[in-house]
């Protein structure tokens, strides 16, 4: 029944539901509309089944369309996984992996664990990059990005992810930085005539994000979290800082956390990310598997 049936016609008809229109679906396939409205008219032909009802003023599915539907999706998902497949077999050993660390992670480990693994792969070159805020995901989804260390919607279906550390946010000041009491009541209000100190995003095609800014104070932006400790330390404004880079600070008392009803720090999971929706290479694949075995390398010793 199937003789005949081409996978260009299965993923007409796959967009075609999918966008909600022949005009969307020839977009979306970079194709004329006429050209996809002929590849779904000679698959029905060819099946002798009436898929889609025209007579609305959208397309629907038939009863018969809903049910054949659903089984191309899952035949053009294990379609596109073949070709994944076969597209791995012929790179061969990749001559460079691109890597993207964010602000969040802990530099010594994280690049601790690189040295190691390409120490074993001299034949393929690192790019390393640093990235903040949204400038990982970015990366990652505009493909500039093999590999990132950040932290991810881990809803997302289009990626897969090795889990690696939480990251706690406290909000801290130097001593004698504010002109009244620390205490767990300190409100945004109050904290609006200091300088805050935020890491710059360095996303350049989506609009910045913004974390823990208290609306109207000014602050300063910075590139990365050493220098975003540093002027705090110096008094030069306050902020969020990961837990693991100034925890001895919070023992000794050259920092002094704000943390309480108003300022709550946060926690963010830290993980290796990679997309699910592109094939990888034999030497991504074991960088991979090697971030999964020595996971606990990236968890920095606190003293």
């Amino acid at each position: 029944m199937l003789d005949g049936v081409t996978l260009h016609q299965l993923v007409c008809f796959e967009a075609v539901v999918s966008e909600g229109s022949f005009q969307a679906a020839a977009e979306k396939l970079l194709r004329s509309q006429p050209s996809v409205s002929s590849s779904v008219k000679n698959l029905e032909s060819q099946l002798q089944l009436g898929l889609l009802d025209r007579s609305g003023y959208r397309v629907t599915l038939t009863e018969a369309g809903r049910s054949f539907y659903e089984r191309t999706r899952v035949f053009l998902q294990d379609a596109k996984r073949l070709r994944d497949h076969a597209t791995q077999l012929a790179m061969g050993e990749e001559s460079e992996l691109r890597v993207v660390i964010g602000d969040l992670s802990p530099l010594p480990e994280t690049l601790g664990l690189l040295r190691s693994f390409f120490d074993r792969s001299p034949g393929t070159r690192l790019h390393l990059h640093f990235e903040a805020i949204s400038g990982p995901w970015e990366r990652l989804f505009e493909d500039e990005a093999d590999l990132i260390f950040h932290h991810i919607d881990k809803s997302d279906p289009r990626l897969e992810f090795v889990d690696l550390m939480p990251v706690e946010l406290v909000p801290v000041v130097a001593p004698n930085f504010l002109r009244f009491p620390v205490s767990r009541s300190i409100t945004p209000e109050q904290m609006r005539d200091y300088v805050q100190c935020v890491i710059r995003d360095t996303a350049r095609n989506s609009p910045p994000a913004d974390y823990f800014l208290v609306e109207g104070a000014r602050n300063w932006t910075v590139s990365d979290q050493l220098m975003k400790k540093e002027l705090i330390l110096q008094g030069m404004g306050w902020g969020h800082m990961p837990r693991y880079l100034i925890e001895a600070n919070l023992r000794d008392g050259s920092l002094i956390p704000i943390t309480g009803q108003y300022f709550k720090g946060g926690r963010n999971e830290l993980v290796a990310a990679r997309r699910r929706d592109t094939p990888h290479g034999p030497v991504a694949n074991r960088l991979w598997q090697f971030i999964a075995d020595q996971a606990a390398r990236i968890v920095p010793a606190i003293n």
